[in-house]
């Protein structure tokens, strides 16, 4: 009977144990896409060109904008994850992008912003006076310095410090800077996560004007991935709570996927530099492969090792070419279908009827870049039905102009899906391999040095179970250790 006794006051010791997690610095995002599936409808076709041609105005208009050094959020991005902010916490739904530097979410309060959102979640607004580890930035602190490069102009002490945010099509938000405390789900073991705390500077928006207060997609703001010292990500590694490291891996058939703070460890991944001094990550482009035979491209179409080069951004949705790779590119995928008719949709997209095996019926394209990088992309991921015979290509024409007149290479969702993107911001490199992203991958625990499996969709507060299921447990322990003791 003792020894039964003790098996159970084991039991509950290890039981226990699971609900007291250390801190350890790899964290997990559960990720959305806003567009599931292939068949898409026309009506997604003037989606697709608003949120690029939202993207887009905002990429272009970056020399312009680093005045204010805000890193230019966009509100189009297309995977989206949830965050808690605040004490007591609450749960924000927000856009993930890897081309924007700052968190900013709506505000109690605000003209304007969205109320209801046609992705079918609730939309919350953050009120700073409810929160009690929430305070405002003002203009003196060291944050507003660095988003403005240097001394807030007019900076009365005690001021708040601004956040205007302007984008390519003329929409604005504008509000003011306040920090608070963010949940973030934190590894600490296989397929399990801690919450961890970390103090964040995040804009919060009072106004908004143009699409910004559209129904039509909304969530509650932008999570930004990019490299200033400004995007939360910069924020948690300068308090020691992470490297400046990460991946993801978006699920391009059923959505969501996996997204990553930590050093990943399988699979490996080959990378390549990034450009130096570039507001996003840009790398040098090489070659571009139709069918294994070489485009005959200018040298000096790519950019150089310290200007330009070709963006990479998981949250524009298809893939933009300047003139010089999109003509011959187009005509030698087209080449393999000599009569297909096609037809222009939405004043943009060539697409056409096609009844077989669209891998069988055209090319592979591959992209070299710089360290022998190699980015290949199937038929059916360049090519998207929109009912069922009828298909577009993702090839656009860029048609827009960039530093020194030239037009941009971008490439987005369109090709990097179903691939594991890792960001070493550490190293300044970018990498990828294709993958399941509906499997898992293993980052290392730079405190212990041990490795753990991070899945996709499921990856949740495992390391504090179900209060509804604690409770019955410690019952039912309770009711035994008295019954045999």
């Amino acid at each position: 009977m003792m020894d039964l006794r003790r098996c159970l006051l084991l039991l509950l010791l290890l039981f226990s144990a699971q609900l007291i997690c250390l801190v350890k610095g790899n964290v997990v995002f559960k990720v959305q896409h806003k567009f599931r599936g292939r068949v898409l409808g026309r009506s997604a076709l003037s989606a697709f060109r608003a949120h690029d041609s939202f993207r887009h105005g905002r990429m272009l208009g970056a020399v312009d904008l680093q005045l204010g050094g805000n890193g230019q959020p966009t509100d189009a991005a297309l995977y989206y994850t949830k965050l808690s902010i605040g004490s007591p916490s609450n749960d924000y739904h927000v856009q993930v992008d890897t081309g924007s530097d700052i968190l900013w979410v709506n505000c109690a309060g605000c003209d304007k912003c969205p109320t209801k959102s046609d992705l079918k979640i609730a939309l919350k607004q953050y009120d700073l006076q409810t929160s009690s580890t929430g305070k405002a930035v003002t203009c003196d602190q060291n944050f507003c310095s660095a988003m403005f490069n240097g001394p807030y102009s007019g900076c009365k002490v005690g001021a708040s410090c601004d956040c205007v945010v302007t984008y390519g099509d003329g929409s604005k938000t504008e509000g003011y800077f306040v920090r608070d405390y963010i949940k973030l789900d934190e590894v600490t073991g296989n397929l399990h996560t801690s919450s961890m705390n970390g103090s964040i500077a995040f804009g919060c928006s009072s106004k908004q004007s143009g699409e910004l207060g559209s129904s039509s997609e909304a969530v509650d703001g932008i999570l930004g991935f990019g490299q200033a010292n400004t995007s939360v990500l910069s924020q948690l590694a300068s308090s020691e709570k992470v490297k400046k490291i990460f991946s993801h891996c978006l699920d391009g058939v059923s959505g969501g996927g996996i997204f990553a703070i930590g050093q990943l460890v399988q699979p490996k991944v080959k990378s390549t530099p990034l450009v130096s001094n570039e507001a996003h990550y840009n790398v040098i482009m090489r070659a571009v492969e139709v069918d294994g035979d070489s485009l005959d491209l200018p040298s000096d179409l790519f950019g150089t090792d310290s200007q330009g080069g070709t963006i990479i951004d998981s949250g524009t949705t298809l893939a933009y070419l300047p003139d010089e790779i999109y003509e011959p590119l187009m005509e030698k995928v087209m080449a393999r279908q000599p009569n297909l008719k096609t037809q222009i949709v939405e004043q943009q997209y060539k697409c056409f009827d096609y009844s077989g095996n669209v891998d069988n019926g055209f090319p592979v394209v591959t992209f070299h870049f710089e360290n022998s990088l190699s980015l290949t992309v199937y038929p059916h991921e360049y090519l998207f039905r929109i009912s069922d015979d009828e298909w577009c290509i993702g090839w656009q024409n860029s048609g827009m102009q960039t530093r020194d007149g030239k037009e941009i290479t971008l490439l987005g969702d369109l090709v990097l899906s179903n691939k594991l993107v890792l960001y070493d911001l550490e190293n300044q490199t970018i990498g990828w391999t294709v993958y399941n992203c509906s499997s898992s991958i293993k980052v290392r625990d730079e405190k212990s040095r041990n490795i753990y499996t991070v899945g996709a969709h499921d990856i949740s507060s495992a390391c504090i179970p179900n209060r509804g299921n604690i409770t019955p447990f410690i019952l039912l322990m309770a009711f035994l250790l008295n019954f045999i003791g």
